[in-house]
């Protein structure tokens, strides 16, 4: 079935980069932004993959395929982008993973790994892409995690990836808001999918099998991705610095740096 374009005139023809684009939230962000009426490039690691979801978002969409730890082809996104389009409005840092393991089993290379995908592969797009954005007053939209303002158990290396992308995404505001960059900070709990999957353990075995499901067992109901990604576009427009959903995680978050023994209890009796 054809699905009819809900443009809005705010992201008409504006230009829009998400990468992890062919997959997951990050695909579904992507179609959002498409159905509003921008014009789309997604970047993802599998040419396959990237190239299958730019003819199923819709005609015009450019796919590139690039691996985001490595400089040289993420310069070679953004080349992409600015001999294709011209410029650049808006910056999705979708591209990123989890992982499962006990802390103290998670080794060095572990988090060296994470850590260069989820927040070195962030820094690496973000600069390329700070010139275009800034000029038009643009948008960056980093994607974080519940794990990005609480760490939990059982997720190994990923709590202290996010932490990190959410001091990254500060940094960014209070650095250059002033000269008119918006930096959104979204952080969402489980994300409903069609099919669940439970996570590969990286780690020694023993944690438990509540804990590889997604959001490692935090009990909390699983988010529509769909309305998830309008919220994001909708945050944009506002130029709002946070997305935190469930919004009553907020209390949690305040309570654990006001009383950091409770806000573990809470994370204990809620995981």
């Amino acid at each position: 079935m054809v699905q009819t374009l809900k443009i809005d005139p705010y992201w008409q023809n504006k230009i829009v980069l998400v990468t992890g684009g062919s997959s997951g939230l990050g695909r579904i962000i992507a179609e959002e932004f498409f159905h509003a009426g921008a014009k789309l490039t997604i970047a993802a690691l599998e040419k396959d993959d990237v190239e299958r979801a730019a003819h199923e978002i819709g005609s015009g969409v450019l796919p590139v395929h690039a691996d985001i730890t490595k400089q040289d082809e993420v310069n070679r996104i953004f080349e992409t982008i600015r001999k294709h389009w011209g410029g650049l409005d808006v910056l999705v840092n979708n591209a990123g993973r989890s992982m499962r393991g006990r802390v103290l089993d998670t080794t060095p290379e572990q988090f060296q790994s994470l850590f260069d995908l989820n927040v070195l592969g962030t820094i690496r797009c973000t600069q390329a892409a700070a010139a275009m954005l800034l000029e038009h007053r643009g948008h960056i939209v980093n994607i974080g995690s519940l794990a990005a303002k609480s760490a939990t158990r059982y997720v190994g290396a990923y709590p202290v990836s996010k932490f990190a992308v959410a001091a990254y995404s500060q940094q960014l505001r209070l650095e250059l808001g002033q000269e008119g960059l918006h930096v959104l900070l979204v952080c969402p709990g489980p994300i409903r999918r069609e099919r669940e999957r439970l996570y590969p353990l990286e780690g020694l075995e023993g944690i438990p099998d509540s804990a590889r499901a997604p959001g490692a067992g935090v009990k909390a109901g699983r988010i529509d991705p769909h309305w998830l990604a309008r919220k994001i576009l909708h945050y944009c427009k506002r130029r709002k610095p946070e997305l935190i959903v469930p919004a009553k995680a907020k209390i949690l978050f305040a309570l654990a740096q006001l009383f950091p023994t409770l806000g573990d209890w809470i994370v204990k009796k809620n995981s």
